[in-house]
């Protein structure tokens, strides 16, 4: 398979401190997820993999662009669902999604045909009408995921985004990302919690700003739950 990310020696402080150390990686099409414990750095990853930040040190390849050199080709390969939403609550789902489509410089039919297809994936098609604000916390992140397929990325990333969600929609969400990521899409879907992660996905430790592992996930747990080997990598802080 081709590798559609790449983040090589990575590096970024915040004064004294180092939030991310030499973190490097790569991502094929399918399901990975970036595992660590709050404050592990996996929320400074994405805001470098967005461009909200610049690294001074490593370098950034989506679907083969690097993103310091190419920043508006790479950006456009990448889809993304931040932690906190984004979602104007006053207006429908279809305005929302076109509002977002324009922002991409699409338009008319062809924003349409995309906007259709993107609801239609996350099974939301139905809602389209309604207001945001109408929506249960589940129905609004499944939205923010389909907005961000609109342009159709090599690339989606999701920041924590079952947090603040009932048993019930996290493991519908998981379900539908994880049914992206086997129809070709490359997933980076950032966690803390190891019941988000099947054992055949990809699974990146990340704690304290270094990769500790990358490996399928029953690679790592071996005999032992994931949990437990997670918790015994971090030092007992994956549960904090």
């Amino acid at each position: 398979m081709t590798t559609t990310l790449r983040v090589t020696d990575l590096n970024m402080s915040y004064g004294p401190k180092k939030a991310l150390d030499g973190v490097s990686f790569a991502l094929e099409p399918g399901f990975s997820a970036l595992l660590g414990p709050n404050g592990a750095g996996k929320s400074t990853l994405f805001s470098l993999l967005t461009r909200l930040r610049v690294a001074r040190e490593g370098r950034i390849e989506v679907a083969g662009h690097d993103i310091a050199r190419a920043p508006l080709a790479a950006l456009a390969s990448i889809g993304v669902v931040f932690q906190q939403p984004t979602l104007d609550l006053d207006m429908s789902v279809m305005r929302n999604m076109r509002y977002f489509a324009a922002l991409h410089g699409l338009s008319g039919r062809d924003a349409g045909r995309r906007i259709d297809a993107a609801l239609d994936r996350l099974q939301m098609r139905e809602r389209a009408g309604e207001k945001v604000r109408a929506l249960n916390g589940g129905h609004r992140r499944r939205m923010e995921i389909a907005r961000a397929l609109v342009h159709d990325p090599a690339v989606l990333l999701l920041d924590e985004p079952t947090v603040g969600l009932d048993t019930a929609s996290r493991r519908s969400i998981t379900a539908h990302v994880h049914d992206l990521a086997g129809q070709g899409l490359t997933v980076l879907w950032a966690t803390h919690l190891v019941d988000e992660i099947a054992p055949g996905d990809d699974v990146v430790v990340l704690h304290r700003g270094r990769v500790l592992a990358q490996a399928p996930a029953a690679d790592i747990a071996g005999d032992r739950p994931l949990i437990d080997v997670f918790i015994d990598m971090t030092g007992g802080e994956a549960v904090a």
